[in-house]
């Protein structure tokens, strides 16, 4: 079977994102079954709601290779737990890296059904992104992160903006994914570094 570089991105997205709910999971001492479901639903939940939104069969369904992806990562998170344990930025780190290559394919994906104008598809790539971290979130019944104060689904509207911008410039497509993904990494690192985030609501 042949991969393209968006079908490599879009698995080590993720394994990314596999890791960081199954990580939370165990964090909200859920067993293994809970777990996996708890990862497997954070690493296709975006991209399940994006595709029913595009009216296309969600992408994970006639391709096994996702159970397997959220499987391996499910037994990296129990075989190397220690080392995971020791690294306190862990789930941030694997959350942000899913975050920031499922953007891309989410725009990707979007751009290749010619669902026009791109507004569109930098809302599908956001919600790609984003939307399998608030399911987790309610999986874990906590606040989703999405609607806190720390920069979250607005980093992927930048990164989304950037690949617009990128498209514009005439750049090629791995060099659009790149910056698209390395500007939304930014973005997050800084905001959370710098503490850095929007205004809250107040009554």
């Amino acid at each position: 079977m042949n991969f393209s570089f968006i079908n490599w991105v879009e698995y080590i997205g993720t394994f990314a994102f596999a890791i960081s709910g199954v990580r939370m999971a165990a964090q909200q001492r859920f067993d293994w079954f809970g777990a996996y479901v708890v990862g497997f639903i954070t690493a296709v939940g975006g991209g399940t709601i994006r595709d029913l939104l595009l009216d296309i069969p969600p992408f994970w369904m006639n391709n096994g290779s996702y159970l397997l992806c959220t499987a391996v990562a499910f037994a990296c998170v129990i075989i190397f737990k220690k080392q995971l344990e020791r690294v306190s930025k862990t789930i941030f780190i694997f959350d942000t890296i899913g975050l920031c290559l499922f953007v891309v394919v989410g725009i990707e994906k979007t751009l290749a059904l010619e669902c026009y104008p791109f507004w569109l598809a930098i809302i599908m790539g956001s919600i790609t992104g984003a939307a399998g971290g608030i399911l987790r979130d309610v999986l874990l019944n906590i606040e989703p992160l999405i609607f806190r104060k720390e920069i979250y689904a607005s980093a992927c509207v930048i990164g989304g903006i950037v690949y617009w911008l990128c498209t514009i410039a005439g750049f090629n497509t791995t060099i659009t994914q790149t910056l698209t993904a390395a500007c939304i990494f930014i973005t997050r690192f800084v905001a959370v570094k710098y503490r850095i985030g929007l205004p809250i609501m107040k009554e």
